[in-house]
């Protein structure tokens, strides 16, 4: 990825990584999926879902974000290999007349519909694949599908053409006690990095709360697994949700993980669902704005919230830690809570 500089407008300034959400379809049933649109459980707010956008829809998106300036693009969804018009869009992006073809480009998957043909055409437009794998023996228990061993032969086969790849994990309950092993049997297979998640609640997630949700005690441990896996295998990886630092034990030990304590929502990123509105982050409920209205984003008041940082928790605002801690997922908080000023869904009621 290139560096996150921004850009200015009006009113807001924009991020230089753009998360486009292609499809809201998924093959997959997973406990822990955070997409709003996948709410389930009664009490939280519903996400309605839009008529997803069409080619042309998407290839004016992209001109949008060419225009200000767009360095860095996560392809996701739902499943993004549902999306009929994703070969499409990277040619577009790689040899269109109007985008940056020096653009990154990341595609998230969970494998199930990998083949050789979409490997060949992601080594072609230089994508960096990035596939799930959320257990190996638990695979079917979070996802409804039996996969892992798809998933391990799509990393070997990508490694064998030379297409740059990383294991995306979601650390739960159910997979924490084979997180060495899933960790390890991907890298075997040929994942060059690995990218840990700690569930957050949020989408279908919300019903498994329970289920799913670490203690502080494995929250430290999976720091403790990975890094010592990365260490064994002399590879690299980072956690993309961000940690409250207090929460860590001991945050200098780890020299091959790189932990998120600083959210990066309308900062570093932000989120383009399937009908073109616009989200501070794929965690997020709230729509902000549409990419194809003149001004993208037209609640700035949330927008700047994030792109400020005008959502910490009083109980850490005088921490000596704030200026590079953000005190965990503020939308994971709002969630849950109903404000971003909440605390992380990591404490407990014995923890302040």
């Amino acid at each position: 990825m290139k560096e996150n500089t921004t850009v200015n407008m009006t009113d807001i300034v924009i991020p230089k990584t753009a998360i486009l959400e292609l499809t809201y379809r998924c093959n997959h049933f997973c406990k822990f999926c955070s997409c709003p649109w996948e709410v389930e459980a009664d009490g939280y707010q519903r996400y309605t879902k839009g008529k997803e956008m069409s080619l042309e829809e998407w290839k004016q998106a992209l001109n949008v974000l060419q225009g200000l300036g767009i360095e860095n693009i996560s392809i996701s969804g739902g499943e993004a290999l549902l999306s009929p018009y994703l070969l499409d869009l990277l040619e577009y992006i790689r040899n269109g007349d109007m985008f940056n073809k020096g653009v990154d480009i990341v595609l998230i998957s969970n494998g199930l519909l990998m083949n050789e043909v979409y490997l060949k055409a992601f080594k072609q437009y230089g994508v960096h694949l990035s596939m799930s794998l959320p257990g190996i023996d638990t695979f079917a228990k979070h996802t409804g599908v039996d996969n892992a061993a798809g998933v391990l032969h799509w990393f070997e086969e990508a490694k064998n053409i030379g297409l740059h790849t990383t294991v995306n994990v979601t650390v739960t309950q159910l997979n924490y006690h084979e997180l060495f092993n899933t960790l390890a049997m991907a890298l075997i297979a040929g994942a060059d990095t690995v990218l840990l998640n700690r569930f957050l609640p949020g989408g279908r997630g919300l019903t498994y709360v329970d289920e799913l949700m670490l203690s502080r005690e494995q929250l430290n441990g999976m720091l403790d697994i990975a890094e010592e896996v990365l260490e064994h295998s002399g590879r690299t990886g980072s956690v993309g949700t961000e940690f409250p630092r207090c929460v860590i034990n001991n945050i200098d030990k780890y020299k091959r993980l790189n932990i998120s304590t600083m959210c990066a929502a309308a900062k570093e990123f932000f989120v383009v669902d399937p009908s073109g509105y616009v989200r501070v982050c794929n965690h997020s409920p709230r729509k902000v704005g549409h990419i194809l209205d003149t001004a993208i984003v037209s609640d700035i008041e949330y927008w700047n919230t994030f792109a400020h940082r005008a959502y910490i928790p009083n109980m850490c605002v005088d921490c000596a830690e704030v200026s590079f801690c953000d005190c965990g997922c503020r939308e994971a908080s709002s969630i849950i809570s109903g404000s971003v000023h909440a605390v992380d869904t990591c404490f407990d009621n014995n923890t302040y």
